[in-house]
Formats: structure tokens, C-alpha cells, sequence
């Protein structure tokens, strides 16, 4: 086959864009967008918002949440469980006050008999949200309130709270369990630790 015969190889769709791991968002910018959020017109991406916070899922595990993974008998769980896409494991989550509230909310605008989907899409070929469009939403969430939109994504979602959890308490382990891994280097990577922050820790405790 000659070069002029070759296929025409479709471009990836995040061609041009920075690449890289995300920065986590700081409990001020949480609080921001989540002000804006209940402000607005939209019980999805409020819903979606909180939702992605507590989880701490992939984007593929999120968009494609359930509302029988979340509720039982017409009310929402304090806690769930799923199985992750990536590694067919189970992982657990929280679902705090804010978030049991806001996921009401979304399931009173909910078509009855329409799709089980937590967020469903708008076509009957997609049951539910792209990671792409959720990719998008997250852009808009960040944009709204002046940060840089390439330095943010979807893993900034799965990273806020576990961030958190880390800078508060040093455990490792709990982080690894909530996200999820089988590994604790995937974790230790995961965050971007670096020496500086094992040095800070072990200055916290004096023997």
C-alpha cells in the first residue's frame, strides 16, 4: 500500500491540549463553585459537582452511575458502593448532607421510566453523560471562577478531597482504600508526595 493509499488516522481528542496530572481544587474554590452551582438553574451539575467531591471516582465510573447505586428504597444511602471499571474491583464512598440533598433534588427533575442513569444523555445511543461532556462541565466549573481551565480536569475531581484527607492525616492507606487502588505507589504517585512532605510530617512528631 502506498503512502497515498494510507487511512486518514482520526486526531486524539485532547490533541493540543496540556497534558499532565491535574491540580486538586482547594476548599475555597469548592465552596466557590458550589455557591454558583446553587445559585443556578441546574440540579444535574450541582448534583454532579457534590457527587464527584464525595466519590472520588474515574470519570468513566461516575458518568455512569446508577440511581440504584445510590438509593434504596426511594432514599438516598449515606454510604455506596460500585465496581470500578478499570480494575473490576469494588470501591466505597461517602455521600455527605449537601450532596444526599442535591441528589434529591436531581432525582425529583428525573423523568419517571426514563433512564435509570444518574445523568443521563439526550439520545437513546447514550444512556448517559460522555467523559467528555463531563470534561467540558468541569472546565466551565473552574473557569467560573478564574482559574486556569488547562491546569484542572477531571481527575482534579477524584483528587480534592483525597488531597485533603492526605494533608490532614498522613494516611496513605486511607486514601489508597477510598480511591480505589491496588497499590500504594499508584497512591503515593497519584498525589505527587514528594520528600518534602514526608520531611514535614516527621517534624510534626517529636519522640
Amino acid at each position: 500500500m502506498s503512502e497515498d493509499q494510507l487511512p486518514t488516522r482520526t486526531p486524539p481528542w485532547n490533541k493540543g491540549l496540556l497534558i499532565g496530572q491535574k491540580k486538586p481544587l482547594q476548599p475555597k474554590h469548592v465552596w466557590s463553585i458550589r455557591a454558583r452551582l446553587e445559585l443556578g438553574q441546574s440540579p444535574r451539575d450541582l448534583a454532579l459537582f457534590n457527587l464527584a467531591i464525595d466519590s472520588k471516582l474515574r470519570a468513566c465510573d461516575l458518568v455512569r452511575l446508577q440511581v440504584n447505586d445510590l438509593c434504596q428504597a426511594g432514599k438516598v444511602r449515606d454510604r455506596a458502593t460500585i465496581i470500578q471499571q478499570k480494575t473490576g474491583k469494588p470501591v466505597k464512598f461517602e455521600i455527605t448532607e449537601h450532596t444526599r440533598l442535591s441528589i434529591e433534588r436531581l432525582l425529583a427533575q428525573l423523568p419517571a421510566g426514563g433512564s435509570r442513569h444518574l445523568f443521563p444523555g439526550r439520545s437513546q445511543h447514550r444512556p448517559h453523560i460522555s467523559t467528555r461532556q463531563y470534561s467540558r462541565i468541569v472546565h466551565t466549573w473552574v473557569e467560573c471562577i478564574g482559574l486556569e481551565t488547562t491546569m484542572y480536569g477531571t481527575h482534579t475531581m477524584r483528587r480534592t478531597k483525597a488531597s485533603q484527607l492526605y494533608r490532614k492525616t498522613g494516611n496513605l492507606r486511607a486514601v489508597q482504600l477510598l480511591l480505589g487502588h491496588t497499590k500504594l505507589e499508584s497512591t503515593v504517585r497519584y498525589l505527587g508526595i514528594e520528600v518534602d512532605d514526608a520531611l514535614e510530617m516527621a517534624e510534626q512528631i517529636d519522640l
